[in-house]
């Protein structure tokens, strides 16, 4: 079996920035063993498989370890794989079907628009166990979706973080958001993220959380549209609208690399 491979860094217009996704172009089904070994030989936080479906196209995600249900950067990378190789005019509307329902993404010049579901904030029962382990005193700690979100007091104690992934991990959590308001006029809010229970530690730049930031941040700011910076080592932005139930991602992205992949 033959398949197209790339690479794309997400969420930045320079190579080796970002958050690098690996994208595979299926014409046919493939086992769901065959996708988790794939992506365990890419070692990426996510590989992205695509198939042709009802006019658009079925997508699902894999880090190293497992599937996941929802992924930003690596729909943005696959957004860019489709139009960057003319399988999608540029004018479309890309539809994917998901393990979270129908996603869609448009290009605008050098911008992909991801419309993805908007979480809203809850009570987080373990706030007081996570608040130890990260050896914070946050302004506040609240879910959303499957995720928890970690208010800072500022941008440099984001950039400080240094999480005991140890001790992190047995918390049952899905995934992490640390964030703080921006110390950068040019941004409003700045994040980073950590998802050891999925075999990432940290993701360099990651829609998904964005899909809870965006809400999260929408109301304390009093702003429906937003831009937002990732601040791991690679670094990544993020446009961010929100929309009622929905949430717009803004991004763009680099190719680093096509191939075949030959099983």
């Amino acid at each position: 079996m033959k398949m197209p491979i790339f690479q794309v860094d997400a969420f930045t217009t320079e190579p080796f920035k970002g958050n690098p996704a690996i994208v595979c172009l299926l014409t046919d089904e493939i086992q769901e063993e065959l996708m988790q070994y794939i992506a365990m030989e890419m070692n990426l936080s996510e590989t992205a498989f695509l198939l042709p479906e009802n006019g658009g196209y079925r997508l699902r995600w894999f880090t190293p370890v497992m599937e996941v249900d929802l992924c930003g950067h690596a729909t943005l990378a696959s957004s860019f794989v489709l139009y960057h190789k003319d399988l999608v005019k540029k004018e479309d509307l890309i539809r994917f079907y998901t393990r979270s329902g129908e996603l869609k993404a448009s290009v605008n010049n050098d911008w992909i628009t991801l419309n993805f579901p908007a979480f809203e904030e809850k009570p987080f029962t373990e706030a007081e166990r996570l608040k130890e382990v990260l050896g914070v005193d946050p302004i506040q700690v609240v879910q959303s979706g499957e995720n928890v979100i970690v208010e800072l007091k500022s941008s440099e104690e984001i950039r400080q973080l240094k999480p005991d992934f140890i001790q992190l991990v047995k918390i049952p959590l899905h995934g992490l958001a640390v964030t703080a308001r921006s110390d950068l006029p040019k941004f409003d809010f700045i994040s980073r993220y950590f998802a050891p229970w999925a075999g990432i530690n940290e993701d360099p730049v990651t829609g998904s959380a964005h899909a809870c930031l965006g809400p999260y941040w929408g109301k304390r700011l009093i702003k429906r549209k937003m831009i937002a910076y990732q601040a791991s080592t690679r670094g990544g932005v993020i446009k961010v609208e929100v929309q009622g139930n929905r949430v717009l991602l803004g991004g763009q992205a680099v190719m680093i690399f096509e191939g075949e992949l030959k099983i």
